[in-house]
């Protein structure tokens, strides 16, 4: 596969040439490679352009995903401080700059477990 069909871009937009001088190596069952064969090939591929796309394919998708979850993680902390802050405020109470801060301090210091807990709450609903 060319450059230019891997979408990877170089200056001004422009496809760029990457050396690829390293080997990976496995072993298949028979159904396994007859079924990767006709992937490729459906795909118009050949085998090897086929099974780089997807070890390219998963890299990618295992950065995207570190990224959703950082990205959800801080979107639990902004709920939680949200949720404490304003109720507060709705009911008429004041909340002293020092109470803001230890708030956002235990926010800090908890968001990461709410958003796996309710990441984990999710998937187990889907099951």
């Amino acid at each position: 596969m060319n450059t230019a069909q891997t979408g990877e871009q170089g200056v001004a937009g422009q496809a760029s040439k990457i050396s690829r001088n390293r080997t990976v190596s496995t072993k298949l069952s028979e159904i396994e490679m007859a079924d990767a064969e006709r992937m490729a090939t459906t795909r118009g591929q050949w085998l090897s352009e086929w099974v780089r796309d997807v070890i390219v394919r998963e890299l990618r998708n295992e950065a995207e995903e570190k990224i959703a979850i950082h990205a959800f993680t801080e979107l639990v902390g902004l709920e939680l401080l949200v949720m404490n802050t304003l109720q507060p405020l709705v009911s008429g109470q004041k909340m002293s700059t020092e109470q803001f801060r230890k708030l956002v301090e235990q926010i800090q210091a908890t968001k990461h477990t709410k958003a796996r807990e309710l990441l984990a709450r999710r998937g187990q609903e889907e099951e």
